[in-house]
């Protein structure tokens, strides 16, 4: 393990000269770390018929019968090895069955049967001939079953909307795209393209990811719907919805703006989803261009509250602002808008676009879309109010875990991801103190890993070599420690005018910049784990630290 000496300012503002600093390590409490299953490690673990191929393509062919709520069809798989083997490891949950898995390309013999073994969900397929690196191979996986409903929002949901009618949709991000179709389940590897193809009884629409290439009447009472994806997708993004939806959009310059409702929530829903065109300008203003513009942007009635699937988002808020009706964060601000329509078409740029390579980081994806929220309310309302907005969150952080948990376990994040993370890019934005900076660099990060799947070593790294300094210690801290950073102020007699500070913090090097003193003249000081001591002309009682700048507790002695 080697050691690495630090002595670099942070844009004119940070000093840690002398410090050294461990590489970062994951400081997991035993009690918010049990033990991972079997499962766990088959589902999070990049093994070895995991990492000898990558994702192509999927053409995902189902047949829903909701009067039996059976599904049934295939997956056709296109991979190319990355290296000799006569294995991969794809996944499928234990209650749908596999009917059979053919080698369809790259074979000797075409349409050949393959061997498998099933263990906790995983499905290793066996070939007969070694599959050499380089080539491009494909099977059909035929698979049939009744999906069990479980989690949240029930992953694959036979239900009925208000007026009875067959209301049809799937939600499976915590549980896993496999519980209801074969694929390679783990989010470092994605198709770079995908079709999918849904068959459903007539006089009911699907909709899913992409854009639409066609319906055909099938003769037999189903009416197949073909979508096709022209980007890179993860596995929990690809969507169906099937019910009688009303269709109505509008165009924001080139991309194309879809909604799908209920009819009789559509003059509710016009209402509603006015807010969504000034929603895409401010988020393409700050990252770039809407990054699915060829699949176009689809908002699309759940009944379940809301999920990201990629260009199809779902929507479940109830037309109404807020959450449900009610104050996100308390603080009078979110009853402006539709909470659900901007957290989740954030997610469009982060966590779909910008992927996190395991769910131990998916703070890549939620402290980000959450960030966005206070950019949206920046750009609509002020930064004044931003601000309210974002320190809204603080009452919902836990700080009982790190945020960066255990790899390679199929485990997520607790809540914190969501709003501490959010809370640490506020304090990060502060500690550039350039406003015209720190745009460049979110949306230069943005670029520079659309489409990617990256870890938050990626993200330190970028902001390390864009601010030309170490930021290793003020990541570490927000996110691989469970408490955030203490201000300790230490006051001498009111005559001297004197105080000490330090920081009292968990990562080594720890000495992130901080304004304190009074609101109307703050003066910056730049704080390590030593004492330092500045003169004030402040008193004790009066003496403050700019907290809605940064996320940090103060403790005055």
């Amino acid at each position: 393990m080697s050691k690495r000496a630090v002595c670099r300012g942070w844009v004119g503002l940070l000093m840690v000269c002398g410090a050294t600093r461990l590489p970062a390590q994951i400081a997991t409490p035993p009690e918010a770390k049990p033990a991972a299953t079997h499962a766990d490690i088959l589902r999070g673990e990049y093994g070895p018929y995991r990492a000898n191929n990558h994702l192509l393509s999927y053409h995902l062919d189902l047949r829903v019968d909701p009067e039996k709520k059976f599904i049934s069809g295939k997956n056709t798989i296109r991979f190319r090895m990355l290296a000799d083997g006569t294995r991969i490891q794809l996944d499928l949950t234990d209650t749908l069955a596999v009917d059979r898995i053919l080698f369809v390309a790259g074979a000797r013999k075409k349409g050949a049967a393959l061997k498998y073994e099933r263990d906790s969900g995983a499905v290793f397929v066996d070939f007969p001939e070694t599959l050499r690196a380089g080539r491009v191979y494909a099977i059909d996986f035929y698979y049939s079953g009744n999906p069990v409903e479980t989690g949240r929002f029930g992953c694959f949901g036979f239900g009925k909307d208000a007026a009875g009618r067959d209301w049809i949709t799937t939600a499976c991000e915590d549980e896993g795209a496999s519980l209801w179709w074969p694929n390679k389940d783990q989010w470092r590897d994605r198709v770079e393209s995908m079709e999918i193809s849904v068959a459903a009884p007539n006089g009911l629409t699907d909709v899913s990811n992409g854009r639409l290439v066609g319906k055909k009447d099938l003769g037999d009472g189903y009416t197949r719907w073909d979508w096709r994806v022209h980007y890179p997708i993860d596995n929990y993004d690809v969507a169906l919805n099937i019910g009688d939806y009303a269709h109505f959009g509008e165009k924001l310059g080139g991309l194309t703006l879809d909604y799908y409702v209920l009819p009789e929530d559509l003059d509710k829903a016009k209402a509603q989803f006015a807010q969504t065109p000034e929603m895409m300008r401010i988020f393409q203003r700050d990252f770039g261009e809407y990054p699915f513009k060829k699949d176009g942007y689809k908002l699309i009635e759940a009944p379940y509250l809301g999920m990201e699937h990629q260009s199809a988002v779902a929507y479940g808020n109830g037309f109404t602002n807020g959450y449900m009706g009610r104050d996100w964060t308390g603080v009078g601000i979110s009853p402006r808008f539709d909470f659900i329509i901007v957290h989740e078409s954030a997610h469009e740029w982060f966590g779909n676009s910008v992927t996190a390579a395991d769910k131990s980081d998916m703070w890549i994806h939620e402290g980000w879309s959450t960030y966005m929220e206070g950019l949206y309310v920046e750009a609509r309302w002020g930064k004044a109010d931003a601000l309210l907005y974002l320190n809204g969150l603080k009452a919902k952080v836990k700080n009982v875990q790190p945020i960066v948990m255990e790899r390679g376990v199929n485990r997520e994040p607790d809540e914190d991801q969501y709003f501490k993370a959010a809370l640490m890019l506020n304090t990060l934005r502060s500690v550039v103190n350039d406003d015209r900076k720190w745009f460049a660099l979110i949306r230069g990060f943005y670029q520079e890993f659309k489409y990617k799947t990256i870890m938050t070593e990626d993200v330190e790294r970028y902001f390390e070599q864009r601010l030309g300094v170490e930021v290793g210690p003020v990541f570490e801290e927000y996110l691989r420690h469970a408490a955030v950073p203490v201000l300790e102020l230490r006051f001498h007699d009111a005559a001297s005018g004197l105080v000490d500070y330090r920081w009292k913090a968990e990562a080594v090097g720890f000495a992130m910049p901080v304004r304190v003193g009074a609101a109307e003249h703050w003066e910056m000081v730049r704080p390590t784990a030593e004492w330092q001591t500045m003169k004030t002309q402040v008193g004790k009682d009066a003496f403050a630290v700019a907290t809605d700048l940064y996320y940090l507790d103060v403790n005055k002695q």
